[in-house]
């Protein structure tokens, strides 16, 4: 229990064997000896109808002198036993401990529990070594390898040559015991690091290195728990905004590459610090790491030059996974940590398209399943078990506070909740850092404390939806002037109109907030390309609809769906079937670096992806023309009409793109 797992053994077999044989993961680094004390275990007393058994601690074998000198030197709780020395004698119903449960991954960023069983590629091995004997003349790592071939099975296991000129000096300093991190993802068992004694501290780092912001997770390989999370800005911001400018900052620049090369890495270098740090082990202890990242980032990570992605065939120098050792890339990790990189999809579909694939699984799926992790520039993946096909969409800043007149990151003080009045067209608000809506009673101190600085992306989007539910803009996205007689939040901007937002105050740190035509044309150009990649797929798996809809990323995690589908940043799908699944490369990163079963999995998944190149394709241009109305110029959306009511559509030849009304007669789509 609580797994609820059973089966028969043969009496005397160890609890921590039977439950290795169930698939109840239950850690044991010091190889069943009972010096880490990870396997305890309590044995529970009386009938138990649910299993139709009769359970009793008597129906285990005596305490050991292991488990005595375990109690004498550290805590084990009354009716605690050792797993690894606990032996079935009769009937038993076992618990393992919520306090030593390791089998329950604690997410950071998601509400729902993950599961990730834990096969790391780096695991701790404790020996005890026979000492040098004159009439043995074996050399002292030979007997290390020995002595991890008769007490872990390992078949045919090999030193690290660095490690040879130090491994007299730890034997001897750990009296002949010492504790082996052994590496085998598929190459054979190679020992990377030795600590003297008994060490049970192994950690990794899963890195999602995004063109804006780089988040690292740092977790123990032993228990699979997250120690600790951070996160920084991308220090290649300064060579250029978004990822093709960064490419011709490269090209432009003999020494851009290194430049960014070294910056994103000495970044990278200062998180694994914070991390350790804050979880209070050592750069030692971290044995692995795994990167996942766009095909810019991942080329400029690993000192690639990134120059053939700027341009047709968008060719990758590398796609399959990279394997190495940490110091070759001057990572601050143990010398021996080993570091891997997640596959690429193709040349504008990365490794974070594949960690998000790893993590939400619609390869494992019978439901036809649109994967889409929204960024500066989206990547799709489309299908299920029977096939996959993937894609990037270049959506722009747009969805990230970039080239609104009013926008911003998310951050405190910006708007990232909106909803219209359809009758009044008074709006109300609500801000990162507060849960008042602007209506509400505390707001005022709310704004007052963080101010009202901006908008950021899912309040841009909210903000265009509800203007499109309340009659504001038609679905071509224009602003009905004529509603200033309504109302004087709508107003004459130039040539067009605007709707006010917020009218801002600057002695309370509030800003005046507008929603402007350019702002609407901006969305609209960034919704219709992501819509476009996601049609595009859809044709060519002959569909008409998706039956499930994952927003990965942060944006993906704060955007509201039913607002992404009546703006038509998404497909028409049933709204509860529509999900933000917040940081999934991340998470997918996490489980490569915990299970390299996970490892051999996307490799193989990323190899049968069929990609599409939405540059080449014909009819990329007309989704991308429908896809600017709102939802859709000629796509149905009957799933989201069920549940929100949208408006008539609109005459072409109604309004001028001033808001105005047009004359009819005029010449066709004149401006």
């Amino acid at each position: 229990m609580p797994s609820g797992r059973r089966a028969r053994f043969a009496k005397g077999t160890p609890v921590l064997d039977a439950a290795r044989q169930l698939g109840v993961y239950i850690e044991s680094v010091c190889g069943g000896r009972g010096i880490c004390g990870r396997c305890q275990i309590a044995a529970q007393e009386g009938h138990f109808a649910k299993h139709g058994i009769s359970s009793t601690p008597e129906n285990l074998s005596g305490v050991t002198e292991a488990e005595n000198r375990y109690a004498d030197k550290r805590i084990l709780a009354p009716g605690r036993r050792l797993s690894c020395q606990a032996l079935v004698q009769g009937d038993l119903v076992v618990d393992v401990p919520q306090d030593v449960q390791i089998n329950r991954q604690i997410v950071r960023k998601r509400a729902e529990t993950r599961h990730i069983e834990r096969d790391p590629a780096t695991h701790l091995c404790y020996v005890e070594v026979e000492e040098p004997d004159m009439e043995a003349p074996l050399g002292d790592a030979d007997r290390l390898l020995n002595a991890l071939v008769a007490e872990w099975h390992l078949d045919n296991p090999r030193i690290e040559f660095r490690l040879l000129p130090l491994v007299q000096k730890l034997l001897r300093e750990g009296d002949w015991k010492v504790t082996c991190a052994v590496h085998d993802d598929g190459d054979g068992p190679l020992v990377t690091a030795i600590f003297p004694g008994f060490h049970n501290v192994a950690c990794g780092i899963a890195v999602d290195i995004g063109s804006t912001t780089i988040a690292a997770h740092l977790s123990s390989l032993l228990s699979g728990r997250t120690l600790a999370s951070a996160g920084a800005p991308n220090p290649q911001i300064r060579f250029g905004e978004d990822l093709m400018s960064r490419v011709s900052y490269v090209m432009m620049n003999p020494e851009g590459r290194g430049a960014m090369t070294k910056a994103v890495r000495e970044a990278i270098g200062v998180l694994i610090a914070e991390l350790v740090s804050g979880a209070g082990v050592t750069p030692e202890d971290v044995l692995e790491a795994t990167f996942v990242g766009n095909p810019i980032m991942h080329h400029l990570f690993l000192g690639i030059d990134p120059t053939e992605l700027g341009g047709a065939p968008f060719a990758l120098a590398v796609s399959g996974a990279v394997s190495m050792p940490a110091r070759e890339i001057g990572l601050p990790m143990n010398e021996g940590a080993r570091v891997y990189v997640l596959p690429c999809i193709a040349g504008h579909v990365g490794a974070d398209a594949a960690a998000v694939t790893l993590s939400e699984g619609p390869h494992r799926s019978d439901d036809i399943t649109l994967v889409v992790d929204v960024g500066t520039n989206a990547e799709i993946v489309l299908g299920n078990k029977d096939k996959l096909v993937a894609a990037s969409s270049p959506t722009g800043p747009a969805f990230e506070g970039a080239e609104i007149s009013g926008g911003q990151r998310a951050a405190p003080g910006a708007i990232e909740r909106v909803r219209i009045d359809p009758e009044t067209l008074e709006p109300k608000i609500k801000v990162i850092g507060g849960d008042e809506w602007s209506n509400e009673e505390g707001f005022s101190k709310v704004a007052e404390d963080v101010g009202v600085t901006g908008i950021c992306g899912s309040g841009i989007i909210e903000a265009v939806g509800e203007m499109y539910l309340a009659g504001i803009i038609d679905e071509d996205g224009v602003i009905d002037g004529r509603l200033a007689e309504r109302s004087d939040r709508v107003q004459p901007t130039g040539r067009t109109f605007s709707y006010l937002l917020w009218a801002g105050d600057e002695a309370k740190k509030s800003q005046e907030i507008k929603i402007l035509q350019t702002d609407i044309r901006a969305i609209q150009l960034a919704k219709a390309a992501l819509y476009a990649g996601v049609r595009l797929l859809m044709d060519e798996l002959g569909l008409e609809e998706v039956e499930a809809i994952k927003l990965a990323g942060a944006f993906g995690s704060y955007i509201d769906p039913k607002y992404a589908m009546v703006i038509g940043l998404i497909p028409d799908c049933r709204l509860d079937k529509v999900k933000g699944v917040g940081n999934a490369a991340g998470t997918g990163a996490r489980m490569a670096l915990l299970n390299r079963g996970h490892r051999r999995e996307i490799e193989e998944v990323v190899r049968r992806i069929e990609k599409i190149e939405t540059a080449l394709e014909p009819r990329f241009q007309e989704h991308f023309v429908a896809a600017m109305a709102f939802p859709n110029k000629v796509h149905a959306f009957p799933h989201l009409s069920k549940e929100v009511t949208l408006p008539a559509r609109k005459a072409l030849a109604e309004t001028g793109e001033d808001g105005r009304p047009r004359r009819r007669g005029g010449r066709r789509g004149a401006r």
